[in-house]
């Protein structure tokens, strides 16, 4: 995992964010004090995060699927992105992490937007799923457990409308996928998903460089 776009210089990657990043104080110091932790590589980058929130605002979204939380930095991106009456269901298992997060959504003012959800990621939308809310939702991340990508995206793809779209983290795995010699539970899980993908006829794809690989499949 990552926390930068790979393969940029440092000088490149600083002018990235001196000419891109919009950072709030607040997605600041929530990505510092998540830079503590010990699992702070799971953190997206800010470059990232404002992605997710750009892309929210294109499509108009008003409803936002969220799977794998962590400390709460993407949510906080895409739900400053949504409109007031937006709704945004937030995925996760870690009581920790997102208490950390239920506190930065409070200081933001978007924590009536965000519905947080502890439960084992495949339950919960396969409730959503059962309970009527197919072809409802406009924008699902996925972000979580790499063995479980596919049923996360076989699940989103059932939640999200025509023309609504799903981004995926992680799908270069620090190149680890380009790489026979890595052959480990996670690396082929991500493999898996994007042969997946690649040949998908229900989406448009396009897998972007940015962070550790994010792929943005579009709903036909």
């Amino acid at each position: 995992m990552s926390n930068r776009t790979l393969n940029l210089t440092d000088t490149v990657y600083d002018y990235l964010l001196d000419h891109s990043l919009r950072e709030s104080p607040l997605l600041k110091q929530l990505r510092e004090e998540t830079a503590t932790l010990e699992m702070a590589r799971m953190q997206i980058s800010p470059e990232q995060g404002q992605l997710l929130n750009l892309l929210v605002k294109l499509l108009g979204a008003r409803q936002v699927i969220e799977i794998g939380v962590f400390t709460g930095y993407s949510a906080l991106c895409m739900a400053e992105a949504l409109p007031n009456d937006g709704r945004l269901v937030a995925c996760d298992i870690n009581q920790e992490w997102t208490d950390m997060a239920r506190r930065y959504w409070q200081q933001a003012g978007v924590h009536k937007k965000v519905e947080l959800l502890l439960a084992p990621a495949d339950k919960t939308l396969q409730k959503l799923i059962d309970t009527g809310n197919a072809n409802s939702f406009d924008f699902a991340f996925i972000d979580a457990d790499k063995s479980h990508y596919l049923t996360y995206y076989e699940q989103c793809l059932k939640l999200i409308r025509r023309g609504g779209l799903i981004a995926i983290d992680n799908t270069l795995w620090n190149g680890d996928v380009a790489d026979p010699a890595v052959n480990d539970e996670d690396t082929r899980a991500i493999r898996e998903l994007n042969d997946a993908l690649h040949s998908d006829s229900r989406v448009d794809i396009s897998l972007l460089p940015i962070g550790d690989g994010l792929t943005l499949a579009l709903k036909r």
